[in-house]
This record gives C-alpha cells, sequence and structure tokens, in this order.
C-alpha cells in the first residue's frame, strides 16, 4: 500500500524511529513465540489470525499534516518492482463453493459481466486445488486442505472449465490471482505416498506434523531443497496452463523468507506477476520484501474495537501511523470483511454496524488496494459456513452495487488514488471537531480526492474544514453537486457519515 505515498510524521527523526522499531519488533517477536505455544493448539486458523494482528503498542502523534518520508533503503534494497496494474487495482474474492447453487466455475463464469459493470478489477480465487479427504471438515471439507497442487477440484468443474474463465476473464480486462496454500496440505496428498519425507514430523507420534493443532492438515518441511522445487514447479503449472496473473499467498509468514525470494524470481521470469502475501507489515515487515502487497489485520481488528468499545479516534490514527512508521514497503489491502472473517468472526455489519460503509469508503480511497468479498455488493449479513455448501442468497437486487459501483470506478479512474506512487501525496485535513472526524485529502497534480468521515454515533454533528490544503471546486462524486471550498466551509453530517469529492 504505502509504497510511497505520503503519510504521518512522527515528532522524531527517522534514525530514532528506526531504532524504537527495532526494539518493538525484537520484543513483539518474543510474544509470538509466547502466543504460538499458548494458542495455536486450540484455536483454528482463521481465528488465530485475530491473534497475530495485535499490536502491543502505538505512539500518540501531534501533527495533522501527512507528509512525504525519506524511503528506508534497507527496506527496499530488495524490492521487487510491482507490476503496473497493481497500483490501480482492487482485488475481489471468489468463494466459487458459496456463489451460486452449482458452485462451479461455469456457473461464476454467468457473473463476469455484473462484475466488470461494478468496477472489479482482479478476481481472487479461493483455492481451486482438490480437497484432501482423510481427516476433512465438515461434509466438504477445506479449501485449504489440498489433495494436489497440480489439479482442480472436481466440485467446480474442469481444468478446461477453469482455463475457459480465465480466457473470457482476461478477454474483459480482469486479471486473475489464485489462493496458494504452501505452509502445508491434507493428510492424502499425493506427496504423502510420493515423497514422504516432504513433511515434517512428529516426534512422539513418528507420523506427520499437524500444522498448529489443525488436526485436518500437515506441515510441510521447507528445509528440503527437493520440496521447494516441487512447490515451485506446481507454481509455474498455474501460471503456464492457465495463465494465471498472480497469487495470494496464504499465511505467507509460515514459510520461510527466502522462499518466497526462490519462488518469486522463477515464476517473475516466466511473466511478471502480483504477489499478494498474508501477512501484516506490523508483525512480518521483512516479508514485504517478497511481496508486493500485505494485510491490514491489525487495522481490521482495532476498528471493530473502535465501533464495539467506543475508543477515541486517536486509537485509530494511531495504528495508521505505525504503518507509516515502518517506512515505505509494500501496497497494502484493506478490508472490512473475507472469507475467514465472514464465517468465523462475524460478518461485517455485526462487527462495524453503522460503520460497514465509511469503512468500505476508506478502503477504496485510503493509500492502497481495497479487498470485497464474495456478496459484499448485496450487502451480505450471513455467516457463510466454511465447510458445508452454503450458497450466497442473491434477492436479485443488489443494494449496494451502486455503492461500490461508485468507489470502484473513483479508484480505478483518478490518479489521486493511485498506490505505492511517489507523484501521490497524501494529507490529514484539519477539521474544527478532531475527535469525530477524520478527514484526508489525496493529490496527484492537479486531481485531487477529498474523504471527509464522521467516526462517532453523534446526530447533527457541526464543524468546519479549516485546512488551506482544501480550497477550489470539488464534485460530490455520490451526488455530482458542486462544492466551493474556498467559501463553504461548514458541514453538518448524520452518525457515520461519509463524504466523498474530487476534482
Amino acid at each position: 500500500m504505502m509504497g510511497t505515498s505520503k503519510l504521518f510524521m512522527g515528532a522524531k527523526v527517522q534514525g530514532e524511529r528506526d531504532k524504537v522499531q527495532e526494539t518493538r519488533n525484537k520484543e513483539q517477536g518474543t510474544r509470538n513465540k509466547v502466543l504460538n505455544q499458548r494458542l495455536l493448539i486450540i484455536f483454528p486458523k482463521t481465528n488465530r489470525m485475530r491473534y497475530f494482528a495485535i499490536v502491543i503498542s502505538f505512539f500518540l502523534f501531534a501533527g495533522c499534516k501527512l507528509i512525504k518520508k525519506k524511503e528506508k533503503e534497507t527496506a527496499m534494497l530488495n524490492r521487487y518492482k510491482p507490476v503496473e496494474w497493481s497500483h490501480t487495482t482492487n482485488v475481489y474474492e471468489v468463494n466459487v463453493r458459496q456463489y451460486t447453487p452449482e458452485g462451479t466455475f461455469n456457473a461464476f463464469a454467468k457473473e463476469l459481466p455484473r462484475l466488470k459493470e461494478m468496477g472489479v478489477k482482479t478476481l481472487w480465487f479461493m483455492p481451486v486445488t482438490p480437497i484432501a479427504q482423510k481427516n476433512k471438515k465438515g461434509s466438504l471439507g477445506s479449501y485449504y486442505a489440498c489433495s494436489d497442487y497440480t489439479s482442480i477440484n472436481p466440485e467446480f468443474g474442469t481444468l478446461d472449465d477453469y482455463k475457459s474463465l480465465v480466457k473470457q476473464a482476461h478477454e474483459m480486462g480482469f486479471k486473475i490471482i489464485i489462493d496458494w496454500v504452501a505452509n502445508h496440505t491434507g493428510w492424502d496428498h499425493v506427496w504423502t505416498k510420493k515423497h514422504p519425507e516432504y513433511y515434517l514430523k512428529d516426534s512422539t507420534t513418528n507420523d506427520f506434523k499437524i500444522a498448529s493443532g489443525m488436526d485436518d492438515i500437515i506441515e510441510l518441511d521447507f528445509t528440503n531443497p527437493d520440496l521447494r522445487k516441487s512447490m515451485i514447479n506446481a507454481m509455474k503449472f498455474w501460471v503456464e496452463e492457465c495463465d494465471i496473473d498472480g497469487f495470494r499467498c496464504d499465511l505467507a509468514f509460515w514459510v520461510e523468507l527466502d522462499f518466497w525470494k526462490e519462488a518469486r524470481k522463477e515464476l517473475d521470469a516466466i511473466k511478471p506477476l502480483f504477489w499478494l502475501g498474508e501477512f501484516d507489515e506490523l508483525e512480518k515487515p521483512e516479508y514485504s520484501e517478497a511481496f508486493d502487497a500485505s494485510y491490514t489485520w491489525t487495522w481490521m481488528h482495532r476498528t471493530e474495537d473502535f465501533y464495539k468499545k467506543q475508543l477515541p479516534l486517536d486509537s485509530l490514527i494511531t495504528v495508521l501511523k505505525k504503518y507509516d512508521d515502518l517506512g515505505d514497503s509494500s501496497m497494502r489491502i484493506w478490508f472490512t470483511t473475507n472469507h475467514d472473517e465472514n464465517s468465523w468472526n462475524g460478518t461485517e455489519y455485526e462487527k462495524y454496524g453503522d460503520m460497514a460503509k465509511a469503512l468500505a469508503v476508506f478502503s477504496a480511497t485510503w493509500n492502497g488496494i481495497p479487498l470485497l468479498y464474495s456478496g459484499q455488493e448485496l450487502p451480505n449479513k450471513k455467516r457463510i459456513r466454511f465447510f458445508d455448501k452454503d450458497t450466497i442468497h442473491w434477492t436479485g437486487n443488489n443494494e449496494l452495487h451502486g455503492f461500490h459501483k461508485t468507489l470502484l470506478h473513483l479508484k480505478n479512474s483518478n490518479p489521486a488514488l493511485r498506490s505505492g506512487d511517489p507523484a501521490v501525496q497524501t494529507f490529514r485535513i484539519k477539521t474544527s471537531d478532531s475527535k469525530n472526524v477524520f478527514a484526508y485529502l489525496r493529490k496527484h497534480g492537479t486531481a485531487e480526492v477529498l474523504v471527509v468521515l464522521n467516526l462517532s454515533a453523534q446526530k447533527d454533528l457541526h464543524f468546519d474544514i479549516i485546512d488551506k490544503n482544501v480550497t477550489g471546486i470539488y464534485k460530490n462524486v455520490f451526488s455530482g453537486a458542486a462544492n466551493d471550498f474556498t467559501s463553504e466551509k461548514s458541514f453538518e453530517m448524520q452518525p457515520w457519515e461519509f463524504l466523498l469529492y474530487e476534482k
């Protein structure tokens, strides 16, 4: 995300912040080891991410202006250059099993025109590989318990069906990334018979090692060079056979960083790819060396706490600042829900209530890449079962289609919303109510996007914009009305309301 944007400037010089960050990283590493020992055995994969995303402390900041910092040379030395289209993309996560009653690639293909019209640019398919049957969860098993890295889940169709879907999507302008689960496989993966040496062993049972207490998956051994070669060859299969455009790498930080660097070097030689890693830079900043984009688990969970516990607005600002303290590293994914959160921790409306739409506006306009999950355009207000068939209840009236269309098309078209672009500047805008209003301006040359969020339950909230960076005529993105900020700087907003302008 914040690849080269202008962000929060703290009071300390860069060298001081580096020392502080080094100390905090060491402290966090110790805490993570303790959490792994005490918690991973009893919590499922999806819930444990909540614990990995916890941030122990934050700096308060006094300034209001978001200004560009110097790049941290050490963090950027080994960075790969992202593919150009990633700077303007968005990501839509596809749950094939639950998307249609059929739960197939061919059935999903019929939705492509609607998603194209909504402004979706990148389709992320949850794992399309076959699911292991031994020790499987529920009636259908977990997508993330693979039985063969180079085959298609017959539940979804055939390999030719998927190739056809990718070809059709490409012709319509979509990019395609697939979920890649490198850390573990299911118990009856083909490698368990052909290459048992690829797996870690449990010293007490002399059997395969269960992956962090989840009894449907077993852990691979990345100290084995042959395993690495086989894994990379499996990844090459999807690039060469299906012409995919990138990978979303599941639990990326559970796999050695040097493997991802090795994999990327070989795979990018086939075609330049987009690499999204499931890790939070606040936990594993070094992984940004291998990935173009990362997750913002900390932000997502802090916003939930903000809403439910009525925390002060500064509690959110400090999270954004802490990402900034890491320096310019990767583009970041902003989201309110995904397959894990929806199934295990609740829908976005369970977590954020009336704030959900304001957070969607933030996700689409802050420096980074917005992520949507299947059904958010409904809106989807049910938890989708993970291991069984549980079709999304499409009503034929996608109430939020137009809402997301407006946001995604703005992201796609206005250069001020480019992510990871050094030409883009981001400023926090001063208002007369800094306790309830979060406002920011993004600029690229003469192009600007102004966002004003009432992040409170206060009715009839009156405030003024008192920032010299906001001047001239802006167009309200949703209503089309013009507003002259040279003279019109007083506002009244309702609880959790948002205003979005461009020029």
